[in-house]
């Protein structure tokens, strides 16, 4: 068995995530259709192909041990200069995204592994294309709006053609809370 590149997400849904997609193939993003919309938990990360039935277990045991919560996007944001990435921002559910990712990353499981760049919840809409299109992803989706209710979120395996396909989903344990204009009430855990 060999190495295989892996990430774990949470899929923006239809109709938003196939709005986004073309949205972000307009603006010239050749990796587009390669690459569902979503938000990121484990970025990609090879491992070796024999530790994938124990990531599996591990990721089974972290949705089982959560419970749905709002999300929410609103506007863009931008990591430039420092990424060449914009984004819809995670307003509602960015803290249990916090929290999630934490948990699939824990030290003590099969997928520890140290992040680039401090964790920030978001929808990647353009990444290295040129600054004028990034410039009018960024503008053109500044009124963006969508919200659901997450209730879990998936495996996914880039194959060598460089798409991501979805291997497992992973529904979370606990009811689902319905959006609540945006917000998630203070004091409440999204994650157990």
């Amino acid at each position: 068995m060999g190495t295989v590149t892996i990430g774990v997400s949470i899929a923006v849904p239809e109709p938003h995530g196939s709005e986004l997609q073309q949205l972000r193939a307009g603006f010239g993003d050749a990796a587009a259709h390669g690459i569902p919309t979503h938000v990121t938990l484990l970025p990609p990360t090879e491992i070796d192909e024999a530790s994938l039935p124990a990531v599996e277990a591990h990721l089974a045991e972290v949705a089982a041990a959560g419970r749905a919560f709002p999300m929410r996007l609103s506007g863009t944001g931008t990591f430039r200069p420092l990424s060449p990435v914009v984004f819809v921002q995670v307003v509602a559910g960015a803290e249990a995204c916090t929290l999630l990712q934490q948990q699939v990353r824990d030290p003590s499981g099969p997928v520890n592994r140290e992040l680039q760049f401090p964790y920030h919840p978001h929808v990647t809409v353009a990444h290295g294309i040129d600054d004028a299109a990034m410039d009018r992803a960024f503008q053109e989706l500044a009124g963006y709006e969508a919200e659901w209710p997450c209730t879990g979120f998936a495996l996914y395996e880039q194959g060598a053609d460089g798409v991501w396909r979805k291997l497992r989903e992973f529904p979370f344990g606990g009811s689902v809370v319905p959006p609540q204009a945006g917000r998630v009430e203070r004091g409440s855990v999204p994650i157990r």
